[in-house]
């Protein structure tokens, strides 16, 4: 493997279970990073061709909580870090403390940058209710749960690269 691009995101559940799904979805393979050496010397022996797509593999830093108010402290500290956060899943109910809607508000009053999924089970709300409440169409996506791997896959790699290009410009 030639490169690893570590780009950060933040899950926000009040579901202990779904940030271990997430987890599990979006880190990168141990062994893809502890034995890159193996990994090449198997293509050189062998006379496999790996793809680009797999040796340019993104690995994320992930960081995880469960209520919006520390989300917004985690946020903050990026920020303040020089290290944001590229992208946040956020559940749309969260019981005790602030809602998804509540929190996405605070977190874009800080970093209006970062790329939200909106993440829920119920038909809370639509997606032209929350665009509504958010005053942004651009910087978000709905994920209904229960999710499928691919999906979650996609919306982490391809919304950490519009990020990621916003930040160039």
């Amino acid at each position: 493997m030639k490169n690893i691009k570590l780009k950060k995101i933040l899950l926000i559940d009040d579901n202990i279970t779904i940030h271990e799904d997430f987890y599990k979805i979006l880190r990168l393979n141990a062994n893809d990073i502890l034995n890159p050496i193996v990994n090449e010397a198997e293509e050189n022996l062998f006379g496999l061709t790996i793809s680009p797509e797999k040796k340019e593999k993104i690995s994320y830093l992930i960081d995880s909580t469960c209520q919006g108010e520390e989300a917004l402290v985690m946020v903050r500290d990026a920020l303040h870090n020089d290290e944001p956060y590229a992208l946040a899943f956020v559940d749309i109910r969260m019981p005790s403390g602030w809602d998804g809607i509540i929190t996405i508000k605070k977190i874009w009053e800080v970093d209006p940058d970062i790329q939200i999924v909106v993440c829920s089970a119920y038909s809370d709300y639509s997606w032209e209710e929350i665009s509504i409440l958010l005053h942004h169409s651009d910087n978000f996506l709905i994920l209904k749960k229960p999710f499928e791997v691919i999906e979650v896959r996609q919306l982490a790699s391809v919304l950490t690269r519009k990020w990621e290009l916003q930040k160039r410009d």
